[in-house]
């Protein structure tokens, strides 16, 4: 697989607390340069990202992010708000102590009701796998499917780890047909990227392989 159709999976993210307008920026001219899938930023820079690319670059942020335990009401209204200011993709956080306490169906309906405020654009859960057992990570599979999402995300890369080829196979092998899958947290090299594609991911999330290409 060439690096171009790589680079076309990749949100080419920067998510870290001190990150400026320069460094946003950068990250931008360099997704649109190398045809990323998108650019995910904080969301506080969404709007400044939306005039400054002029449609050439879709805008991805990130809500409850990046421990997942505000209130869905947050979570909604943060959404309506990226929504709003011209996100064309959100990446959502679960509430992971609904989880550890088996209330699947409270996690299915805030992803259905965030799903719905996103009015059309993509919605992807990241589940944050290094903290999940196997069977809830197989269970919240089926919960994603049937909330609605158009994505499952292994992680946030703020965790205790990333994406494992592990990880992504199992999903694949749970996920309903129509949702896609994303690999996130450590991606740093372009053979890692072709091996996760080749288990199932169609999106991944990572700033390095443009750093790569660059270099």
């Amino acid at each position: 697989m060439d690096r171009e159709t790589l680079l076309g999976m990749v949100d080419h993210t920067l998510l870290v607390q001190t990150a400026g307008w320069e460094q946003i920026k950068e990250i931008l001219d360099d997704g649109i340069v190398y045809h990323t899938a998108s650019a995910c930023i904080p969301a506080s820079y969404v709007k400044r990202a939306f005039d400054y690319v002029e449609g050439r670059l879709p805008i991805c942020t990130v809500i409850g992010f990046p421990n997942g335990y505000t209130t869905r009401a947050a979570k909604i209204f943060e959404a309506k708000d990226a929504v709003k200011n011209g996100a064309a993709e959100v990446d959502m956080v679960i509430n992971l102590g609904d989880v550890k306490d088996g209330r699947f169906d409270v996690v299915q309906e805030e992803i259905r009701q965030i799903h719905e405020a996103c009015e059309g654009r993509i919605l992807k859960v990241i589940i944050e796998t290094c903290l999940l057992t196997q069977e809830e990570k197989i269970r919240m599979c089926q919960v994603v499917t049937d909330g609605g999402a158009q994505f499952i995300k292994t992680s946030t890369g703020f965790s205790t780890g990333g994406a494992t080829f592990e990880d992504v196979e199992l999903m694949k092998q749970h996920v309903g047909p129509q949702v896609r899958i994303k690999a996130a947290g450590g991606i740093s090299s372009f053979d890692d990227a072709e091996r996760f594609v080749q288990l199932g991911a169609s999106r991944l999330g990572t700033s390095r392989l443009v750093k790569l290409m660059k270099q």
